[in-house]
């Protein structure tokens, strides 16, 4: 689903420049109220796991892959403005490093993967969440059906950019067909994959998950005929929660390393959905070379390691490594922007201090 440079004219790039510009500005101001001490952390590995995966493209037809766009995971995990955050921090580091969708398509890049994705798949998630039963198992196949829209909604944009500004003259209902027919087999994978992942998060830390929070039951006991709720379980010991969560970020660190850097080369060497509709129906015919075409790490790959494994895989490491700490960075500065927030002057309003 990345787009090239070349696809979307100059006028409609510029405007979803804007359209992303604004979504992200939004979004910084709503992960401010999102993340928490617990969450930072976790948002910028968030990231980093889907810079991994998406370099597993699996086959989805003759001919042709997918892989996963991270928008539902990320929404569900972290939270919708965070989720936006997290797949635009991935744009970008694949954009600038790995030459992987253009630079002058970045707004229709985010627009497309982070925005829609997100919004699409977080409004469904919160609909289904509140008709299910209230339970852990409900959030898991909420997860996966809002990912699984998520993925020909975005098929379903592109196409509409498509016809606003597409660079060639191609019948938007060919591309609608074809685009939105594969896009529904990659996003059953984009399901499994979110729904496993989300699964195995809720199952030893919930409260870790954006999308699980509030859904929980209180134990009721009954008394003298009468149920009423039980007492709050003691929290955690703080020691005890902070090496969970340690632990959860390196296992995630360890698991996002493994795919790229070694998983990956396994991965389907098959043109995903949208570069095989496009060379299928002539869509590429105006694609333009890639600004970033003489990176060391264009198309994934090490510049000079001749070794196909050594260099796909060294080029995965270096890209967790790369989006994790850029992540993290954004994450964590958000969050002691929000800790500054707190402790405003009006905390303090009537405080008065005496010597004795």
């Amino acid at each position: 689903m990345h787009v090239p440079d070349g696809f979307i004219n100059a006028p409609t790039s510029a405007v979803t420049a804007v359209v992303a510009a604004g979504a992200i500005a939004v979004s910084l101001r709503g992960a401010r109220r999102e993340l928490d001490e617990r969450t930072a952390p976790l948002a910028g590995l968030v990231a980093a796991f889907i810079f991994a995966v998406q370099m597993l493209n699996f086959p989805v037809a003759a001919g042709t892959s997918g892989h996963l766009l991270g928008g539902a995971l990320a929404a569900i995990l972290v939270g919708p403005c965070t989720g936006v955050l997290c797949v635009s921090v991935v744009l970008l580091m694949q954009g600038i490093l790995f030459a992987d969708g253009g630079l002058t398509a970045l707004g229709v890049n985010i627009t497309d993967m982070a925005i829609v994705t997100t919004v699409v798949s977080y409004a469904l998630f919160r609909a289904l969440v509140k008709v299910l039963p209230r339970s852990r198992r409900s959030v898991t196949v909420a997860s996966f059906v809002a990912a699984l829209v998520s993925v020909p909604a975005a098929a379903v944009a592109f196409t509409v950019i498509y016809a606003i500004g597409g660079t060639t003259d191609v019948s938007i209902g060919k591309v609608a067909t074809a685009m939105i027919g594969v896009h529904v087999l990659i996003g059953i994978g984009e399901a499994v994959i979110t729904a496993l992942t989300v699964g195995a998060v809720i199952a030893v830390r919930p409260d870790l998950v954006h999308g699980a929070r509030g859904l929980e039951q209180r134990l009721k006991l009954r008394v003298n005929g009468e149920l009423v709720d039980a007492p709050s379980a003691p929290a955690a010991a703080p020691v005890a929660a902070r090496t969970s969560r340690r632990a959860l970020w390196v296992s995630g660190l360890v698991t996002s390393l493994v795919l790229a850097g070694f998983v990956s080369y396994y991965a389907s060497s098959s043109p995903d959905g949208l570069e095989k509709v496009a060379a299928d129906h002539g869509i590429d015919r105006k694609a333009e070379q890639h600004a970033s075409a003489d990176s060391p790490l264009a198309d994934y790959g090490v510049k000079d390691v001749k070794d196909a494994r050594l260099s796909g895989g060294l080029a995965g490491v270096i890209g967790v490594g790369v989006t994790v700490v850029a992540g993290s960075a954004v994450f964590w500065t958000l969050r002691r922007r929000r800790a500054a927030d707190d402790v405003s002057p009006a905390s303090t309003t009537g405080t008065t201090v005496e010597n004795v």
